[in-house]
């Protein structure tokens, strides 16, 4: 196949691109599930933005900087903070709905970290009100090619072709059909990762499922930079049920006056932090994890019970509905609640554009490492920089000259040597558990040496036994996925290990300070 610009995933980032460059050129839209479902239709919170008179960009740069633990890069910061009012008024334009006051005024909420409220929401439902309007307009535009249930296998490079080239261009990705089983090759003039990212990668995630760490993968295989993994933030309150997978209490509810209370009734988060429920992230699950270790208890609650349930209702719909769905009336008593990874600040290390360091391939997204997030995401920030990032690299790509047509190029056919069918899909499912677990507990959200060393160890071992796996049956999702997390863990690790300090969502207790001269990003070499 053949297509002008080739997206893989339909996020926020890549959806908003593919609106825009659509315009220019022909596009074509990978999504290993329904297009619906990405990270960015679970996310509850909002989109920040400095929408009210009384706020200003230089706070909202000074909160994201202050947040990052100053690892931030400052420019990134900057584009990304003062395109959000125009890019905001671009997502009311295709009809996007957020919550007001008035005709007039937003409904904006504060969150931890924030010094102002700037957080544009639709109730607790952003995401899916975001995503929903953009696949609407996307399905309409006649240059646009949406590929549902289709999963990028790996990108095409130079050594894919039956003639080599000198330099070393990203030319497109083999792309498995999950319905057929069948791969193909999709040869593009420019190509996207925008696949969200790697919270699967943990045994316990607020992430949906397919959040397997693709994009991190074929990317480090390919060959590009690879930066800041050990930076992963754990959402501190997710739902605590058995049947409930992690389900995402938003840090709005704490923006709204939720107070966090251990099952004693007792507060504790002015122990550790000045701000209390509204601290920062980092600190914030940190604090949760310490309390848990330290009494045994298996959760801490989040009290909303002083508001009526009228107000919980109309403010948190989602929330109130699920939470009735397992017998917590939120209205009455508080939600019990536990951290569970959320979001990586890390991934493939990008320029101001969102490009890589192989020509023609761009990141944007979770996906991406581009220096706006530091040590720390402040939150809301991720739906800004993926829509900030999908307007620059836009910007980019349609001013660019030199992206070649493809069409002489000749790809290798996807070769499957002598695999065969698996009989023993249980090697799957027991690998992908144990990477899960053994992440969570040494890799989580208090590290060690010894933790990591022995994490390492581990996964060397997985890693050889899943490669194996890999060549000798035939390609499956749920091979394609497992690969994938072990490559991700496995950088992780080495992030993890490369970063002898404790600073934002990076907390190694044999390292307990902060160096005075800490790098801005940790990168890891390439494949």
């Amino acid at each position: 196949m053949n297509t002008d610009i080739l997206i893989v995933g339909s996020g926020i980032a890549g959806l908003s691109l593919a609106l825009k460059v659509a315009d220019h050129y022909h596009v074509t839209i990978l999504t290993k599930k329904e297009a619906i479902e990405s990270n960015t239709r679970y996310a509850q919170g909002g989109i920040a933005s400095v929408m009210a008179r009384k706020d200003n960009f230089d706070t909202h740069i000074k909160d994201t900087i202050r947040a990052g633990s100053n690892l931030n890069d400052a420019k990134a910061v900057e584009n990304v903070v003062c395109a959000g009012p125009t890019l905001i008024n671009e997502l009311l334009n295709i009809g996007v709905r957020f919550s007001r006051f008035t005709k007039s005024e937003f409904d904006l909420g504060k969150e931890g970290g924030h010094s102002k409220r700037r957080v544009l929401h639709a109730k607790d439902l952003t995401g899916f009100e975001i995503v929903q309007n953009l696949l609407i307009h996307v399905k309409k535009h006649a240059n646009i090619t949406l590929l549902e249930n289709h999963a990028a296998i790996d990108l095409i490079c130079n050594r894919h072709l039956k003639k080599r080239r000198k330099n070393n261009l990203c030319y497109g990705a083999y792309v498995l059909n999950k319905l057929s089983g069948k791969i193909v090759a999709i040869k593009a003039r420019a190509t996207v990762l925008a696949t969200g990212g790697a919270g699967k990668t943990y045994l316990y995630t607020s992430n949906p499922d397919i959040a397997s760490g693709d994009g991190i993968a074929m990317a480090h295989r390919a060959g590009c930079q690879i930066a800041n993994l050990e930076f992963v933030q754990f959402h501190p309150t997710c739902l605590h049920h058995p049947k409930a997978k992690s389900f995402l209490i938003s840090e709005a509810m704490r923006g709204e006056g939720g107070k966090l209370e251990l099952v004693t009734g007792k507060r504790f988060m002015s122990a550790y932090h000045k701000n209390a429920e509204l601290a920062p992230r980092d600190i914030v699950a940190r604090a949760i994890d310490l309390e848990l270790k330290k009494r045994g208890d298996e959760y801490v609650t989040l009290n909303m019970t002083h508001h009526s349930r009228d107000f919980l209702k109309k403010r948190f719909p989602n929330i109130y509905q699920t939470c009735r769905s397992f017998n917590y009336d939120i209205a009455k008593k508080p939600i019990p609640v536990v951290p569970a990874a959320h979001y990586f600040c890390g991934g493939v290390k990008v320029d101001y554009q969102g490009r890589t360091n192989i020509a023609n391939l761009y990141a944007i997204g979770e996906v991406s490492c581009t220096g706006v997030h530091g040590a720390n995401r402040l939150a809301s920030n991720s739906l800004l920089e993926g829509l900030a990032y999908a307007n620059f690299a836009y910007t980019d790509i349609i001013k660019r000259k030199d992206l070649e047509k493809n069409k002489n190029l000749v790809v290798r056919s996807w070769d499957s040597g002598r695999a065969t069918n698996s009989d023993e899909a249980v090697v799957i499912s027991q690998n992908w558990d144990e990477v899960r677990r053994l992440m969570w507990n040494y890799v989580g959200i208090a590290r060690s040496n010894k933790r990591l060393y022995r994490a390492q160890t581990r996964i060397n071992i997985l890693k050889e036994e899943i490669k194996e796996y890999y060549w000798n049956f035939i390609l499956t999702p749920d091979l394609l996925e497992l690969r994938n997390i072990c490559c991700v863990a496995d950088l992780t690790i080495k992030s993890a290990l490369k970063r002898k300090e404790s600073i934002g969502l990076h907390y190694n207790i044999d390292y307990p300070q902060q160096c005075k001269k800490s790098s801005q990003f940790n990168i890891i070499p390439k494949a």
